[in-house]
């Protein structure tokens, strides 16, 4: 796979303590910051990208992929979920910290490198 495009998402769940909609907050900010059409650019179709998602975040089990993938409306979509973000611990003590999720999010395609 040829990466043609990176961004970078953040997000939060403030008082529920759910590491997956953190995640899926990181994943629409990072879905937001552009706006390239990058499978009419090369003359692919939406289908045929190539979709590497990798998320941060303090407790990774505790994160649905598949939710993570069903916010792409299109293409082929590998999540990979790591140990990173931050657990901010809340000043009422009430158990549920709040959670920041980050997201590095890869688009490319199966194509040729030219020669040359």
């Amino acid at each position: 796979m040829q990466k043609l495009l990176i961004e970078f998402g953040m997000g939060t769940s403030l008082r529920r303590g759910d590491y997956t909609q953190a995640a899926t907050r990181a994943v629409r900010d990072a879905l937001w910051h552009n706006s390239i059409n990058l499978a009419e650019l090369f003359g692919f179709d939406k289908s045929d990208m190539r979709i590497t998602l990798d998320v941060g975040v303090q407790q990774p089990d505790r994160v649905d992929v598949a939710a993570l993938a069903a916010v792409f409306p299109y293409g082929q979509v590998a999540v990979n979920v790591v140990h990173g973000g931050l657990d901010v611990p809340r000043p009422d003590g009430d158990g549920h910290p709040t959670i920041m999720a980050n997201v590095a999010l890869s688009v490319g395609f199966d194509m040729e490198k030219a020669d040359g």
